[in-house]
């Protein structure tokens, strides 16, 4: 989810061969295969049949006893998928291979895979290799042995969205990669541990900041989390770096915290495709992802199995 804040560098972003100081390679768009079907029983977002992102709709996300139900469900399936996602990563699979298999698994299920025409997003399920940081599209890119990928995955299912994200290794990734996962992961799950009724959201920032700044990675401020439920992005907006926002979180509220850490730069670029996000040098990249509902006891995991 897109900051309101702007950045520059609206052109593809690639490096000849090679990265600088580095055996991989930069990383290049594939071709993009045509859309998979829906069937027509499953229902659609009302996003779907329009070309233009809805953005964040106004006021937060907070469920009665039914809607609680129905959002553990959709995360339950969300989670379910984005195991099964992980199971297929190795060197040799395309991304595309990937979004099919997700798709296919989502529909099964009875659900609609919630990136699949949003805003004209053309594939279900968000791939970002090494320096991609976010909102990847899946196409013929071949993964390599020490690579790293980030799966998004997002069911809508009986009115519901599920939202959650892991990075995972491709073969044997090097300690470098290996580290920045580690952290990015940490983080998630020490500012998920902060959260509970009444805290300020600016302490998710806080959280996650603190522990990235130990291990001396940067924190990606443009994309942030959100509020998640019954439309696919709402408010409130959650920061990932210091800040002074307001607001706090209440009983019964589900959103996202999705970190995104860089071993260097965390200045993002975006191909002409207007979704890819790149690191401006072309450094390394993780995320990790969870949507959380307020309990009176703190916050509840419900994207896991």
């Amino acid at each position: 989810m897109l900051n309101s804040r702007k950045f520059s560098g609206l052109t593809i972003f690639l490096f000849i061969g090679r990265l600088p100081n580095s055996k991989r390679k930069c990383l290049r768009p594939g071709k993009v295969s045509p859309c998979r079907p829906v069937p027509a029983h499953i229902p659609r977002p009302t996003y779907v049949n329009s070309k233009k992102p809805p953005g964040i709709a106004s006021g937060p996300e907070v469920h009665d006893k039914k809607g609680i139900e129905c959002m553990r469900a959709s995360g339950k399936l969300a989670a379910q998928v984005l195991q099964y996602a992980g199971t297929l990563i190795k060197p040799g699979i395309t991304t595309d291979e990937i979004d099919e298999a997700v798709h296919q698994m989502i529909i099964d299920n009875g659900a609609y895979p919630s990136p699949l025409g949003y805003g004209g997003f053309p594939k279900s399920v968000c791939t970002s290799v090494n320096e991609c940081i976010c909102h990847g599209i899946p196409d013929s890119l071949v993964l390599e042995d020490g690579d790293i990928v980030n799966i998004d995955v997002t069911v809508y299912l009986n009115g519901y969205h599920g939202d959650t994200s892991a990075t995972y290794f491709v073969g044997d990734v090097d300690k470098e990669a290996r580290n920045l996962v580690k952290v990015t992961q940490e983080c998630l799950y020490n500012a998920i541990s902060i959260c509970a009724p009444g805290v300020e959201f600016n302490k998710v920032g806080k959280t996650i900041h603190d522990h990235a700044d130990k291990h001396h990675y940067g924190v990606v401020q443009q994309f942030v989390g959100h509020g998640v439920g019954r439309v696919f992005h709402s408010d409130p907006v959650i920061l990932h770096f210091r800040n002074n926002g307001h607001g706090r979180m209440v009983l019964n509220q589900t959103f996202t915290i999705e970190p995104m850490l860089t071993i260097g730069s965390i200045n993002p670029i975006m191909w002409d495709d207007n979704w890819t996000v790149v690191t401006e040098d072309g450094s390394l990249s993780a995320q990790f992802e969870h949507t959380l509902l307020i309990t009176e006891n703190g916050a509840e995991i419900l994207t896991q199995c």
